[in-house]
């Protein structure tokens, strides 16, 4: 009754929390001068809101379809999910691609509003849209890669697990 549980309940929830565990993990590591001065000139950036929204949504969906995939039936797993999955793991990789973008148009656009001296303060102001295009595609991808990682290890897991519990019953693992 406890395996069981733990087959069909607990461990799912463990393994879809994780990719939302490592995200919050990544963010709190990330020096707090940086993180301020990121949320700070994000808020400006319309191409910071493309990656970031598009790349939470991506994630939210990827992370319901690792709880479908987690799934264990006496049968195996649900597999139906595992294209969808993969291809939204795929989409994923596009958001270093959005970032390179956003910083060539964050370059293009401090270099095209330098009209005569300026100060430091000035570039740093003109060029943090280049930076934070960089920092939101780079993070976007990072964890819209890690919830069909965690179908794989997850279903290993929970596979040795079953099976252990169908060796001792006389059961015949699939």
């Amino acid at each position: 009754m406890f395996r069981r549980a733990l087959i069909q309940g607990v461990l799912p929830v463990l393994f879809c929390l994780f990719p939302i565990v490592l995200a919050g993990v990544v963010i709190l590591a990330v020096p707090p001068l940086a993180l301020r001065f990121y949320v700070l000139r994000i808020v400006r950036s319309p191409m910071d809101w493309l990656i970031l929204g598009s790349g939470t949504l991506l994630f939210l969906w990827q992370i319901s379809l690792t709880w479908r995939a987690l799934q264990w039936h006496e049968i195996g797993f649900n597999e139906q999910v595992d294209r969808r999955l993969s291809t939204l793991a795929q989409a994923g990789e596009w958001f270093p691609l959005l970032g390179l973008i956003g910083t060539v148009a964050g370059i293009l656009q401090t270099f095209g509003s330098i009209t005569g001296p300026v100060t430091p303060q000035e570039i740093i102001e003109k060029y943090s849209p280049a930076i934070t295009a960089t920092g939101s595609g780079l993070f976007m991808a990072l964890i819209n890669i890690l919830p069909l990682w965690m179908v794989q290890f997850g279903r290993e897991q929970i596979e040795k697990l079953a099976g252990d519990a169908k060796a001792r019953s006389g059961e015949v693992p699939p």
